[in-house]
């Protein structure tokens, strides 16, 4: 994990109670300024974050690292503005702790952030399959209109002649409803509409 801390004496605290209850920590910096970098070399399981006074400027850097390397994200702080908090969820922060960091606190901290970043990660995953599905969906129904329309078939035709030239060239039914549209719409027969 990465450990970033502005105090230097509670940076060397959290770091000696981290590595007692058997966590490896990778560096310890003092600024969020060079995060990004950190994270792409030191690939953490885990990023905790504890500032006197973060502001902006780390929000900004943690968005950057987050969209680039997303991880689990634990940040401790005393502010409890709700808006700061709120645009730290936005930046890529998974556990939001309200309270000044200490090598007690710090491994529920960890756990909670992990099995939310865990959480939100198998959301994505399901989200992105169901966008895939709906996309494709979307392409075999313009292709079956296609091969309706130029070969005069009906739509149980057009949908076996797609699963068919999809088992023939073993690949999905819409990267072959894409061959079929790109071609079709390249080549429109005279006197078609598209």
């Amino acid at each position: 994990m990465i450990l970033v801390d502005d105090d230097r004496s509670r940076a060397t605290s959290v770091e000696s109670k981290l590595r007692d209850v058997g966590f490896d920590v990778l560096s310890v910096i003092p600024t969020a300024s060079g995060l990004l970098y950190q994270m792409a070399q030191q690939e953490p399981d885990v990023v905790i974050i504890a500032l006197d006074s973060p502001d902006r400027d780390v929000l900004e850097s943690l968005s950057i690292a987050s969209s680039h390397n997303p991880r689990p994200v634990v940040m401790f702080s005393e502010s409890g503005d709700q808006g700061f908090i709120t645009d730290a969820i936005r930046a890529g922060v998974t556990a939001y702790q309200a309270q000044d960091i200490s090598a007690e606190r710090v491994r529920a901290a960890i756990d909670i952030a992990v099995a939310q970043f865990s959480a939100f990660n198998n959301l994505r995953e399901e989200l992105d399959e169901t966008r895939r599905q709906l996309e494709e969906r979307k392409l075999v129904e313009k292709a079956k209109g296609l091969l309706m329309s130029v070969h005069k078939v009906d739509e149980e035709e057009a949908f076996s002649t797609l699963r068919k030239l999809a088992m023939d060239k073993n690949r999905t039914l819409g990267e072959v409803a894409k061959e079929v549209i790109d071609i079709l719409e390249r080549n429109p027969i005279k006197g078609q509409s598209r």
